[in-house]
């Protein structure tokens, strides 16, 4: 699912290399249908970049391994391909996705759903985007009886999960990103570096300072689907950032406007003016998935839910004139004070 509209400003070649700033070592590549950028500024011991690089990329291609629905003997792939609707013991990464996903779920009232794949399918937003044909109410509420989060079982306590219907499937394109960015800066941590900035396909997390000894500095985009321009500045401390919008990634027809963002209760695209989200907290997997979650439930249920559960939001909204902001009280801390 394409919905990261961040501007991060880093390196994109494929390489483990040097930075021009004799602080700052670069590490890029490619994972998960999109592309990867770790900073790091040394601490006073070397750092062996080629050993990290390498045992980055075997962090990665173990989550795909695990949750991927495009590699066909993924663990996730397996699951979904089973029709057994009993308990089943999954491994702990892949467990602990699934059950912080349906967390969300339950907290947000079904606006994130990791069930409904089938549904972006439909409207021409998964693998065949090319082939976009406005769907019957009829096909839709036929696949809807085979999507749902509350098909999905959670057991905490010895680490299983059971779908009550043998079809459903699980999509953690909503979330995968997050947990990978946090494994990472997990791995990180390990190796006692503490100032690094890590990104996949624009989830984020960042710890200490930059090369400049300044805090991390990651620009919202301006929602403006013409050109690519930055909104606001936001300084990250010990903290991770997670954006999602339907301005980029979405088709017209008939006049109408039908976004990528499909709301799992009406099992159609979203019909709201948020135009896009911005979350914060120190768990990318928890700001990735609550990104996707705020971009279905519209501009106050938002703002009522991250209140609720104190959670950093920052909203692009979408006006007669044009767009405007809104951002609660736990964001207001993190925007610096320039505005674009």
């Amino acid at each position: 699912m394409q919905k990261r509209i961040l501007i991060v400003f880093l390196l994109t070649s494929v390489c483990a290399c040097q930075d021009s700033n004799k602080n700052l070592v670069s590490i890029n590549g490619l994972t998960m249908g999109t592309s990867y950028t770790i900073q790091v500024v040394p601490n006073e011991n070397e750092l062996d970049k080629s050993k990290i690089h390498k045992n980055i990329e075997k962090i990665l291609i173990d989550i795909n391994q695990t949750m991927s629905t495009y590699i066909n003997d993924s663990e996730l792939s397996l699951f979904n391909q089973s029709k057994f609707t009993g308990w089943q013991v999954l491994s702990e990464d892949l467990f602990r996705v699934i059950a912080h996903g349906n967390q969300i779920s339950s907290v947000s009232n079904g606006a994130f759903d990791m069930t409904i794949a089938p549904l972006v399918n439909v409207w021409g937003f998964g693998a065949n985007m090319s082939n976009r044909v406005i769907p019957s109410n009829s096909v839709i509420q036929s696949i809807k009886q085979h999507t749902g989060y509350k098909k999905i079982k959670v057991d905490r306590m010895t680490q299983r999960i059971s779908k009550s219907d043998p079809i459903v499937t699980i999509d953690l394109s909503g979330i995968a990103k997050g947990f990978a960015v946090d494994k990472i800066a997990q791995y990180l941590n390990e190796l006692d570096i503490t100032n690094y900035l890590v990104e996949i396909g624009g989830e984020l997390r960042g710890k200490g300072r930059n090369a400049e000894q300044q805090l991390w500095q990651i620009g919202i985009e301006q929602a403006n689907p013409l050109e690519r321009s930055v909104q606001r500045i936001v300084s990250l401390e010990n903290m991770a950032m997670a954006t999602s919008g339907d301005y980029r990634n979405y088709f017209e027809s008939g006049g109408t406007h039908y976004s990528h963002t499909i709301n799992p209760v009406t099992g159609k695209p979203i019909k709201h003016s948020l135009a896009a989200v911005t979350v914060l907290h120190s768990s990318a997997m928890h700001a990735d998935a609550l990104a996707t979650a705020f971009m279905v439930l519209g501009t106050e249920k938002s703002l009522i839910l991250a209140n609720e559960i104190n959670v950093a939001l920052y909203m692009i909204i979408k006006t007669n004139e044009g767009f405007e902001e809104r951002y609660n009280k736990y964001f207001k801390p993190f925007l610096t004070n320039h505005v674009y």
